[in-house]
């Protein structure tokens, strides 16, 4: 469910009201509330979607006990692209199963070959791309020991499934996060007041700013033949700020969400357009993905420790990983 939906604002002050009458010693059954109240969310979008995420959440708990009774080895280095290609393997199924079966039929079909694998008629589930990344990105972090396991299935699934960030990030660590899901909160009013004023702005930025810009964007590229180069340069500009309005003021809505039940999420975007250099936009630029990408990608295959060569192609690795991650279109 759309934070900017009208049936979201009708639920959300009964979930915040009930979330805190729930006094705060009894913490279980607000994170067992908290994790009903997620996939109940999630399901409003298509109730098969919630298999998916009950799926990957599964796959990469199990991963995370299994390799935490092993000795770092070969074995253990197995187990953890085992469990991390298998928890993976819905986002690549979902969001490459009809690109390649179609890219396959085209090429046969220009030999004289007439044959296609069934279609995928499903939609790609909501918020995969982030929900996927966050579990994974916990078997990464206890193969590489930086956390112990979660044994405990209720904390670990509300770690995955918390719907403030479920459907469009930001994408959080185990170790920032899970804490926080593991302590009792006590209701702040100024707590509260900062995660309403997040919630009001990114719903300004996303709703008034842009939506309102996307009509003419879409309009232009729509039929841009017809429009200038003057017209189709402006739109451009436009797309720029709707991009970031759109996905920074959803990012501030998730944030100010969780804010206002006791979270702090990691703020997604800082001021982008602003940096000095391409290399200090893309710190400021979905900063949880950056984060990610960073931490697993980039500095195990190397970082800037080697030498330059290795480094530009440390590099090249990193942005095609996002590239798949964003999806074939």
């Amino acid at each position: 469910m759309v934070f900017n939906s009208f049936n979201f604002w009708l639920i959300f002050p009964a979930i915040f009201l009930l979330y805190w009458l729930i006094p705060s010693r009894f913490n279980r059954i607000r994170n067992i509330f908290l994790l009903v109240v997620s996939y109940l969310l999630y399901m409003n979008w298509k109730p098969a979607f919630a298999i998916v995420l009950l799926g990957v959440t599964l796959i990469c708990y199990g991963g995370g006990c299994v390799m935490e009774s092993q000795s770092m080895g070969k074995k253990k280095q197995i187990l953890c692209w085992f469990f991390a290609i298998l928890g993976l393997m819905p986002l690549l199924v979902f969001k490459y199963y009809n690109f390649l079966n179609d890219s396959l039929t085209t090429v046969l079909e220009s030999v004289g070959m007439h044959f296609a694998l069934p279609g995928l008629n499903w939609a790609i589930p909501v918020g995969i791309s982030f929900f996927t990344f966050q579990a994974v990105g916990y078997v990464l972090d206890v193969y590489h020991e930086r956390i112990p396991a979660e044994r405990d299935i209720i904390d670990f699934s509300l770690f995955v499934s918390f719907f403030p960030q479920v459907t469009s990030g930001p994408i959080s660590t185990a170790k920032e996060l899970m804490p926080q899901i593991k302590q009792s909160h006590r209701f702040s009013y100024e707590q509260g007041r900062d995660g309403l004023k997040m919630l009001l702005w990114g719903m300004f930025l996303k709703v008034v700013i842009a939506d309102r810009i996307g009509i003419y964007v879409d309009t232009v590229y729509a039929n841009y033949i017809h429009y200038s180069g003057a017209v189709c340069l402006f739109a451009s500009i436009m797309y720029t700020i709707q991009i970031y309005c759109d996905f920074a003021g959803y990012s501030l809505m998730a944030i100010g969400i969780a804010r206002t039940l006791g979270f702090n999420l990691i703020n997604n975007f800082e001021r982008p357009y602003f940096a000095a250099s391409v290399t200090e936009f893309w710190k400021r630029w979905h900063i949880s993905l950056t984060r990610w990408l960073t931490t697993h990608i980039y500095i195990n295959l190397g970082g800037n420790r080697c030498s330059k060569v290795r480094q530009y192609w440390n590099i090249i690795v990193t942005f095609l990983v996002s590239g798949f991650w964003h999806g074939a279109n």
